[in-house]
């Protein structure tokens, strides 16, 4: 078995029910019913519902444990009673009884919840940003960029365009924008300049024949 999972945190399924299993990632909250502790554990895939019984090993670091602490679960995966299903995940049907719980990097009390759909002020978000990034809105809007990006290169490309790449650092121009200067290592006293836009060197592109490109 790998040592950290088999399956990502939005992979089971009710086919998986009476397997073995290990899934790693954070604890995105805790709810103590008395006698089970359950714990949604979320990956960049999505959640599952971890439930550990009173007493055991598994249930005193899970108990213990701040959410946003990364652990690694090992158990068997159970179907959920009719009335427990969460029909609005994808993993509702079924959830891991923990057996073997390892803490692999547990959190410190947080500055800003992941949990929740609070508003905090920008400063905070941008202070935390690695925290940020992990809230559901915000790590939807990135992965939907990528997609539409992804979508654009591929509509692009089959249509006979070329994607290049031009540079980021480059001699300052007299345009009518204040530069951005970046000083240089290797040369003291001089300094590059971060385009404003890359117009030149398209024309360059341009001028040396290259068809359709973006």
């Amino acid at each position: 078995m790998h040592a950290y999972r088999t399956h990502n945190c939005s992979a089971l399924r009710s086919s998986h029910v009476g397997e073995e299993v290990r899934l790693s990632g954070w604890i995105h909250r805790k709810r103590d019913h008395g006698n089970l502790l359950f714990v949604d554990l979320r990956d960049h895939f999505g959640l599952t519902q971890i439930v550990s019984e009173t007493g055991s090993d598994a249930f005193k670091l899970l108990d213990g444990a701040r959410v946003e602490s990364v652990v690694t679960v090992t158990g068997k995966v159970v179907a959920r009673d009719d009335e427990t299903v969460n029909k609005s995940l994808p993993t509702g049907d079924v959830e891991l009884v923990a057996d073997m719980v390892s803490m692999q990097g547990p959190a410190d009390e947080l500055p800003m919840p992941v949990f929740g759909e609070q508003e905090y002020p920008e400063d905070i978000r941008l202070r935390y940003r690695f925290l940020d990034l992990r809230r559901e809105a915000v790590h939807a809007n990135m992965m939907l960029r990528s997609k539409v990006i992804a979508s654009l290169r591929n509509r692009m490309t089959e249509q006979g365009f070329t994607e290049f790449q031009t540079p980021i650092l480059t001699a300052s121009s007299p345009e009518g924008a204040r530069d951005y200067l970046v000083p240089s290592r290797v040369h003291p006293g001089k300094f590059y300049a971060l385009p404003q836009a890359p117009q030149m060197f398209k024309q360059m592109l341009m001028v040396a024949g290259f068809d359709r490109y973006f």
